[in-house]
């Protein structure tokens, strides 16, 4: 994809989404309610009231329209826990640049700006994610740019803190991200990952932070309450 990410960010191959996203935002607004987000209830995201309807709506019409599975209409259990630990520890973000990677409903990037972030700039290659993200962080009052993109194989330059929420859920994915996460460390940034434990994370390599008993749903989850962990990094940043 063309172009660099806003405020003179380099580095990452994305561009951001076009302002002609109206069927897009009226899709998020006429299949998702304004709801607290459980473990984060000063946020509010539009999300899935029927959740596995929605999915199996979106797999139904995924011919028609080309819309992809709609990981932004859920407040997954790793982004609540990111999203959590944020808020509650305004250090890590205050004043700071933030990169929100795989953003999906936009949480943890909005958290980040509660907790008084000089910028966040949310990435995601959904274009329904994104036009969620700006739904999202309209509700809230915060400004989060949104970015259509992918991003895994640039650079983190230009951001003091990377948020990953709930990403190592698939190997080459997974594969992906230690690989940015490692470049994104060496160049300087923060690393914060909030993961309930998913196949593909590298804890072996990462400190785990904190922990946090996430509600969730049997529609998404094997449990209604899934322990969920922040991590960094484990290793030397250079």
């Amino acid at each position: 994809m063309d172009g660099d990410l806003p405020d003179g960010r380099a580095g990452m191959t994305a561009r951001p989404v076009a302002p002609d996203g109206m069927a897009r935002r009226s899709f998020v607004l006429d299949n998702t309610a304004l709801l607290p987000v459980p473990l984060c209830p000063e946020i509010l995201l539009h999300v899935a009231d029927e959740a596995l309807a929605l999915w199996q709506r979106t797999e139904q019409e995924l011919d028609e329209i080309g819309l992809p599975a709609p990981f932004w209409a859920f407040a997954w259990a790793g982004g609540q826990a990111l999203a959590r630990h944020v808020l509650d520890h305004r250090d890590t973000v205050a004043g700071r640049h933030v990169l929100d990677l795989g953003a999906g409903s936009g949480l943890v990037g909005i958290a980040a700006m509660r907790a008084g972030a000089a910028s966040v700039t949310a990435i995601d290659p959904d274009p329904w994610a994104i036009a969620a993200i700006g739904l999202n962080a309209a509700a809230n009052g915060v400004n989060v740019t949104a970015v259509e993109g992918d991003g895994l194989d640039g650079e983190a330059s230009g951001f003091d803190v990377v948020l990953i929420g709930d990403l190592f859920y698939e190997q080459p994915l997974a594969e992906r991200l230690l690989a940015f996460v490692e470049r994104a460390h060496r160049g300087g940034a923060a690393i914060l990952i909030g993961d309930p434990g998913r196949s593909y994370l590298p804890r072996h390599r990462l400190v785990r932070l904190a922990e946090y008993s996430v509600p969730t749903t049997r529609a998404l989850e094997d449990s209604e309450i899934k322990r969920t962990a922040v991590w960094s990094p484990g290793w030397p940043a250079r």
